[in-house]
């Protein structure tokens, strides 16, 4: 179901990239640059056919097709943002805030009354920050997960995501897709020591502090709320995505209750389907990769990794982080 950088199961035929561990197309083997498992899965008696792999252009052209579809994402009279300072290298590292007012100037929030946010906002509540300490998962908890996962499934973008993985012989029905994206994103595991303290959807959306850092945080729905709150102080951006519309990408550093984001990055003004189901293109796609999309005419990547040290579903892999990629 998923690929690795290290194996060719769904990547035979998969254009070269220098980016690749090990090669899966025909002319890996002349190269000497094949992954080890090549034959099994892409020779005469492989059983993962060339046309089941995700090509660049494909993501490149399903990516705008998403970009199309995420009707629920903000007007550019919906959200203000006040970037104010631009940080330099040298400069994201060293704690200061050079931002006096807040990022957000306004956020219309009737955008929060939408079924896909609305859900989305109550899972932000459901998790403990902090590594090392098991979550506990509420019978309630779950069916607000089973709410936002049903809630996504009803809308196009969704909808057009499940009809490409299964083109592609990764799903045989949106139920079987749906269940998936519940392991994937809300199955625990063990960050810390031991304990099933994390998930991708924790990690990703809601963020998480480790060794006094925060971790992950990715949500432009998550900052602003936190931000409103007091809670979250916006300290400055390093890169600011050339996109007039939202969605638009800004690379940032802030605190949050005196834990430093170094350097940061969030879609603003998607909605959570559009971020949820790109991540999850990518995750299927390019895991450990920088995956190459393309939204309304500009291109930018998304990196996502899988936890490596647990799995779930005999041998698929939980999401340990994604994030859109800012220079």
């Amino acid at each position: 179901l998923y690929t690795t950088p290290d194996s060719c199961e769904g990547r035979c035929g998969e254009p070269f990239s220098e980016e690749d561990e090990c090669h899966c197309h025909s002319e890996c083997g002349g190269h000497h640059n094949c992954c080890e498992d090549y034959e099994r899965h892409c020779g005469p008696a492989g059983f993962s056919r060339s046309s089941d792999s995700i090509t660049d252009q494909e993501l490149l052209e399903l990516s705008e097709e998403l970009y199309g579809m995420d009707h629920n994402k903000a007007r550019p009279s919906d959200i203000a943002i006040h970037p104010q300072h631009l940080a330099g290298p040298e400069e994201t590292g060293d704690k200061q805030d050079r931002s006096p007012q807040p990022l957000y100037k306004y956020v219309n929030e009737e955008l929060f009354s939408k079924p896909t946010y609305a859900s989305f906002i109550k899972l932000l509540d459901n998790y403990q920050r902090a590594t090392g300490r098991e979550e506990e998962v509420t019978a309630e908890e779950l069916r607000e997960q089973d709410r936002f996962l049903q809630e996504v499934m009803e809308t196009e973008l969704m909808k057009r995501l499940f009809a490409f993985l299964q083109g592609k012989n990764r799903y045989g029905s949106e139920r079987e897709f749906l269940q998936d994206l519940k392991e994937m994103w809300f199955g625990l595991y063990s960050r810390g020591d031991g304990e099933r303290d994390s998930s991708g959807f924790e990690h990703v959306f809601s963020g998480e502090v480790k060794k006094g850092k925060v971790s992950g945080f990715h949500n432009w729905i998550r900052f602003y709320l936190l931000e409103k709150q007091g809670v979250v102080n916006y300290f400055s951006h390093n890169f600011n995505g050339p996109w007039d519309t939202y969605p638009d990408v800004l690379g940032l550093q802030f605190s949050w209750d005196g834990f430093y984001k170094e350097v940061g990055s969030a879609f603003i003004g998607c909605s959570p389907e559009f971020e949820l189901g790109l991540y999850t293109l990518c995750f299927l796609a390019r895991p450990g990769r920088p995956c190459h999309l393309s939204l309304g005419g500009h291109r930018l990547s998304v990196q996502t990794y899988p936890w490596t040290k647990s799995t779930y579903g005999g041998g698929r892999r939980f999401i340990a982080t994604a994030y859109v990629m800012s220079p």
